[in-house]
């Protein structure tokens, strides 16, 4: 069992807490949604309420290792103040002289935020000297940036093995019930995948194959499997050098006694665009010069008396282009129906949280993911470099 916060005396210590604070921010720089903030605080108050002197670090965006005001942690900084009645300060540098110097002064229930890991190239290429720097400000490292923890890079792997080391609560969660749900299912166990490629879940469907009794394959990603069994599919996104994979999958779920089911039916259109108006057809009308875009009318009822009478469910993807008001439709009822499951019901990645979170239901989930590319591979049940590097107890 790996080591928890809990696990550790935290009186005195500086502790350096690696967290996710990549939100979203509009172009005024203002945050458009803290749950990744929001979630976090039971352990940041844990740490301070010991006694602690707490130095958090993150990223934010994808700034290529240089300096970039638009990525800066600063906004967040304001928003830990509006949540914390303790003392907060920013430190506009990482490992540079204003880091280090108030890192030094800081006294028991205070916070230190430090800039944007990511301002440095060290950070995603795992450098041993860079790490050696962020270590040298503390004497305790937690790790509670699940979204980070499939990722080998300094902050999340590096620092973690120069210092005594423990999960947070929200990493403790996620690993918990995500594993808890793969390993030890109520049954029936219901799996929903969707997304646009079957090269990026190859793995997860594998090892869900499984673990599930059954396997509803959605979003454009359904397309492909559509294709190897011999349908015509239009002008639908196809991953074209996956056919065969996709029949692997199939007889592999076929040899496993495993359900694995597709849509009959779809909205479509022929332009992927926010205007396109949705057009229904089944596999057995679908035209040539269109492509689908959303899960019709008999797959989400199909779909959703499969879910309705699961004890588990998880999904990962949108069932549809989301994101489009005319084929939300499909990916609105899926997650409208996990309400009526009696028993585990976990969202993963980051479009289908969104899609929980948008809709209101995410609160009466058992579970919503805070980690897109971390929750797949644990699906996948792939090790994380993340994880690994936290001590036993």
């Amino acid at each position: 069992m790996k080591r928890m916060l809990t696990d550790l005396n935290l009186k005195g210590k500086r502790v350096l807490l690696r967290v996710d604070f990549n939100v979203p921010l509009d172009d005024n720089g203002q945050i458009t949604d803290d749950t990744r903030i929001y979630e976090a605080l039971p352990t940041i108050r844990y740490i301070l309420k010991q006694g602690a002197k707490l130095i958090i670090c993150s990223h934010l965006g994808r700034p290529n290792g240089e300096f970039n005001q638009k990525y800066s942690l600063f906004p967040v900084a304001q928003q830990l103040i509006k949540y914390l009645i303790n003392r907060v300060y920013f430190a506009i540098d990482v490992v540079g002289p204003d880091a280090m110097e108030k890192a030094k002064n800081l006294k028991a229930g205070e916070v230190l935020l430090l800039e944007n890991l990511r301002f440095h190239k060290e950070e995603e290429t795992n450098e041993l000297y860079f790490a050696r720097k962020l270590a040298s400000m503390a004497d305790v490292y937690i790790n509670d940036a699940f979204g980070t923890v499939h990722r080998k890079h300094a902050s999340v792997h590096r620092v973690a093995k120069l210092l005594p080391n423990a999960m947070g609560f929200l990493m403790g969660k996620e690993i918990n019930v995500i594993t808890s749900a793969l390993n030890n299912p109520q049954r029936p166990f219901v799996a929903i995948l969707g997304g646009a490629k079957v090269s990026d879940k190859i793995d997860v469907i594998k090892n869900l194959i499984t673990k599930a009794d059954t396997i509803l394959i959605a979003g454009a990603m359904a397309f492909t499997f559509l294709k190897a069994k011999g349908y015509q599919v239009g002008t639908s996104v196809v991953d074209d050098e996956k056919l065969d994979v996709a029949m692997e999958i199939m007889e592999l779920a076929k040899k496993e006694g495993k359900r694995l089911i597709l849509p009959v039916d779809f909205a479509c259109a022929e332009v992927y665009s926010p205007s396109s108006k949705a057009e229904y057809h089944t596999l057995q009308d679908f035209p040539e010069n269109k492509m689908g875009l959303d899960i019709g009318y008999e797959t989400i009822k199909i779909f959703t008396k499969e879910i309705e009478s699961a004890k588990t469910v998880i999904w990962n993807g949108p069932v549809g282009v989301f994101e489009f008001a005319n084929f939300d439709n499909g990916t609105k009822k899926i997650a409208k129906s996990l309400l009526k499951v009696k028993g585990t019901k976990i969202v993963g990645g980051g479009d289908t949280s969104s899609a929980v979170n948008s809709l209101g239901i995410a609160d009466k989930l058992t579970h919503v993911s805070t980690g897109g590319g971390a929750s797949l591979k644990l699906l996948e049940g792939a090790e994380l470099p993340g994880i690994e590097v936290i001590n036993e107890i």
